[in-house]
């Protein structure tokens, strides 16, 4: 095919009314399941893609890695599929087997009000058999690196023959790593009426050479992100795991000298449970999002520059526009997906000449998206390490003194005070330093002046534990002494699933500890976990879109508890047993009789 691209260039303009997803024309599945990922307004390549492509046009998006490029693809893909075609309708290149991945999780993500419809990664690394049995059984969208789609061709597994939507993801990585041959053999093979979509951060002669011959009369989109940060502010970030990031945060109040402070989390839900966590352990913290009425955030932000508020946890659609000049920190609890969004976040501190101070949690899962803004902004974010309990310590030590060097300026309530502990001495025959002491410990209440040693081991423990979950094998644990209840997840050996796979999800998303887990017993279809009784309204919250070989938990109390084993093949596991889980995985031949397709 030949075209004319017709250029059009979009940059975010924070003047203009905010766009929504509902505005961009998605299907209603799809603007639920983005919902719940907790998405509020699209990023600047997703706004000008989505319409563009839902529209059937063909997009050559020019975008940096980091702007939420995978949405802007998947979201009007995902509307438009027809879920009775099992034949693959839509493909997916990647340069590389992780970003396979990755689009891959995003993929399901988004569909997952969408019931039936199935993605499959190929990538090479892994057996052909897995790969092989799902294109058997029929996938609605495949996401693959061009070297193992090539051989696919090749072997006459895959059938590309009613596909309706092509994506090039970073095709200029594509061709750095020497794919260029092996794309266009790939697009040859594809049908000539098909809608295609090429994201590239740059466009050297041979991706516009493509871009002409196989796209068709393409709406050119350049994104111009905003990719400057202020000089002003010194960017840090902290390695640290999902459920250390309370206490971590926690520490680094304690030990930075900040004024006002903004911190960042990705969902709504989020902002005001980790505003009461604050205010448990002492903070004046609110929270905002894009659901709090004007009214009330006029008022929040009014106490936050007066004083009134220190602390404030919002969602990116909340704090967009917000000027405050006490503002010198900015905490990314949840760093953010796209690099727009970082730029606008810590651009709330270092302004107008002043100093300030951004501060970003990384998980191990998201070192991805600390390269994509390093890269982005060409600046290097400084690794930070925990404040340890020395630290903590000297810290609360000063403010103590502090405070003693504030009352002793008093000094009418002084001399009033020094009567009443001269009276208690004189009777009570107590040294003075005495009666200071116990007087220290009634102000101070039932919360300690100063961490322990005992403090800095836990953290350290936790956050072994939390590395090792995933490589621990679960026949280690000790039995718990908590009351334990079952609880069903969608996820058996229909999927292959193992008992690490689950401790690990359920440990990694939800903060649950080794100790946390009793038997384990794995069906066709499903699998019963025991669980702590009382797990909290938190613990469902973060574990709500948890996935295990690609399928949503939907954890829930189960009333029937651990099933009777069928010798032996049930996939089970119990705590007790040390010779660890029993041939998870397999199935008998009444499974196999009743077994459904799965597609």
């Amino acid at each position: 095919m030949t075209s004319t691209d017709s250029s059009v260039s979009r940059a975010e303009d924070s003047a203009q009314p905010q766009t929504t997803f509902a505005d961009l024309g998605l299907s209603d599945a799809v603007l639920k399941a983005v919902r719940d990922v907790g998405y509020e307004t699209p990023s600047a390549i997703q706004e000008a893609t989505i319409p563009t492509l839902l529209e059937g046009r063909d997009v050559v998006g020019l975008a940096q890695t980091g702007t939420g490029k995978t949405a802007a693809f998947a979201l009007p893909i995902l509307s438009r599929l027809d879920k009775s075609q099992k034949a693959p309708q839509a493909l997916v290149l990647s340069p590389t087997r992780e970003l396979a991945l990755q689009v891959c999780e995003s993929f399901e993500q988004y569909a997952s009000h969408l019931a039936g419809v199935h993605v499959l990664p190929v990538y090479g690394g892994q057996a052909y058999g897995v790969q092989l049995s799902a294109l058997r059984r029929g996938v609605h969208v495949v996401v693959g690196t061009p070297g193992r789609i090539m051989d696919h061709i090749a072997k006459g597994t895959l059938d590309l023959s009613e596909l309706k939507y092509l994506v090039l993801d970073e095709a200029d990585e594509m061709l750095k790593m020497g794919f260029a041959e092996d794309v266009e053999t790939i697009l040859a093979e594809t049908p000539d009426e098909k809608q295609v979509a090429l994201f590239s951060a740059t466009m050297p002669a041979q991706i516009r050479r493509i871009s002409k011959k196989y796209l068709s009369d393409p709406e050119e989109i350049t994104v111009k992100s905003k990719t400057t940060t202020s000089a002003n502010t010194t960017q840090r970030y902290l390695m640290v795991s999902y459920p250390q990031k309370v206490d971590a945060l926690t520490r680094i109040l304690e030990v930075e000298n900040f004024d006002g402070m903004i911190v960042f989390v990705r969902t709504k839900n989020e902002t005001e449970t980790l505003a009461e966590k604050l205010r448990a352990r002492g903070y004046s913290a609110a929270a905002i999002s894009g659901d709090v009425a004007q009214a009330q955030r006029e008022r929040t932000v009014g106490q936050l520059k007066s004083g009134k508020l220190d602390i404030l946890v919002a969602t990116d659609v909340a704090a967009r526009g917000l000027d405050v000049d006490r503002i010198s920190h900015v905490v990314n609890f949840d760093i953010p997906i796209d690099t727009e969004s970082y730029v606008h976040r810590i651009g709330r501190t270092g302004r107008a000449g002043r100093s300030g101070s951004a501060i970003s949690f990384v998980t191990p899962r998201e070192r991805r998206l600390l390269g994509a803004i390093e890269k982005a902004t060409r600046q290097p974010l400084e690794q930070m390490q925990l404040p340890s309990v020395d630290e903590v310590n000297v810290t609360r030590l000063t403010r103590f003194d502090d405070a003693i060097t504030s009352a002793l300026e008093q000094t009418t309530r002084i001399d009033a005070f020094r009567d009443i502990i001269g009276h208690y001495v004189k009777h009570h025959d107590v040294p003075e330093t005495d009666v200071a002491a116990a007087l220290a410990v009634v102000a101070q209440g039932e919360t300690p002046l100063l961490l322990s040693p005992q403090d800095e081991v836990k953290l350290a423990r936790d956050d072994r534990k939390t590395k090792q979950r995933n490589a621990d094998g679960p026949e280690r644990r000790k039995r718990s002494s908590k009351p334990m209840a079952p609880y069903r997840i969608e996820v058996g050996r229909r999927q292959r699933v193992d008992p690490r796979q689950i401790v690990g999800a359920l440990a990694n998303e939800g903060g649950l500890s080794r100790e946390d887990f009793g038997a384990i017993d794995i069906r066709l279809d499903f699998s019963v976990v025991e669980l702590p009784a009382d797990l909290s309204h938190d613990f469902f919250s973060r574990v709500a879109s948890t996935r295990v070989s690609g399928v949503q938990i939907d954890i829930k109390p189960d009333k029937f508890g651990p099933r009777k084993r069928d010798s032996g093949r049930s996939g089970s596991f119990d705590r007790g047993n040390k010779r660890g889980p029993k041939r998870e995985g397999s199935w008998n031949k009444d499974d196999r009789k009743a077994r459904k397709p799965r597609h």
